[in-house]
């Protein structure tokens, strides 16, 4: 059973094949994250999809707390050895990889500071985080190549896509759970969920949105899913 719990803004934590992954943990400076840094348990990797404060947050206090290891796109990989982190894994888009044992694949993103999105490919279900970015055809691809179980995309505006555009994304990617996240963080990123919701069911048929608070936690299981 696959777990993901919204930490807010692009923050999540996750449980998957027996991995506990943090994607975007900002968390200490985060006005909406549920949970403070003493309070994280077992970390097994840190996933990064773009050098902003917002995004890299407390990625590297976390590895060296926990050890775990870094992973994102190789100036990050980078950085965060020069930050003290001792395990790091640097890639760049492109196709499936094995970073110690997580099957990751880091995709395009539309934004700024070397973005990428990222699909973690488990047993118990396969995850796409977008990232930031905007709105962009290719993303067909990745439903297409990877077929996303889940798909967590921003719906914040101004930084990223609106509710409007990212339902155009999930008819893109076609995933049968979308999660909307980069929201409600600041007053400049304020958006309805409800409005994403009505959206997605006017344009994306059969993709089911799940709406969550942060701090609450989303189950998922690929193989009960295929029965």
């Amino acid at each position: 059973m696959a777990r993901l719990r919204w930490l807010g803004h692009a923050a999540w934590y996750l449980e998957l094949d027996g991995k506990r992954l943090l994607i975007d943990p900002f968390i200490s400076k985060n006005p909406a994250a549920p949970v403070k840094l003493e309070e994280l348990e077992r970390v097994d990797y840190v996933v990064v999809t773009h050098d902003h404060f917002d995004h890299v947050g407390d990625s590297f206090e976390i590895c060296k707390r926990f050890d775990a290891l870094f992973v994102g796109m190789y100036e990050l990989k980078v950085k965060a050895e020069q930050n003290g982190v001792r395990r790091a894994f640097g890639a760049n888009i492109g196709g499936v990889f094995n970073a110690d044992g997580l099957k990751v694949t880091l995709t395009p993103a539309v934004h700024s500071a070397d973005p990428a999105g990222v699909v973690l490919h488990g047993d118990e279900a396969v995850i796409y985080h977008a990232g930031d970015t905007g709105l962009f055809g290719d993303m067909k691809y990745i439903g297409q190549l990877y077929k996303p179980d889940i798909a967590l995309l921003p719906i914040g505006s101004l930084y990223t896509m609106g509710p409007r555009e990212a339902a155009i994304a999930a008819s893109l990617i076609k995933p049968k759970i979308v999660i909307p996240m980069h929201y409600n963080t600041y007053e400049a990123i304020k958006q309805d969920p409800k409005q994403f919701e009505a959206l997605v069911r006017a344009r994306a048929k059969g993709v089911k949105v799940v709406v969550l608070n942060p701090g609450e936690t989303f189950e998922y299981s690929r193989k009960k899913a295929r029965k």
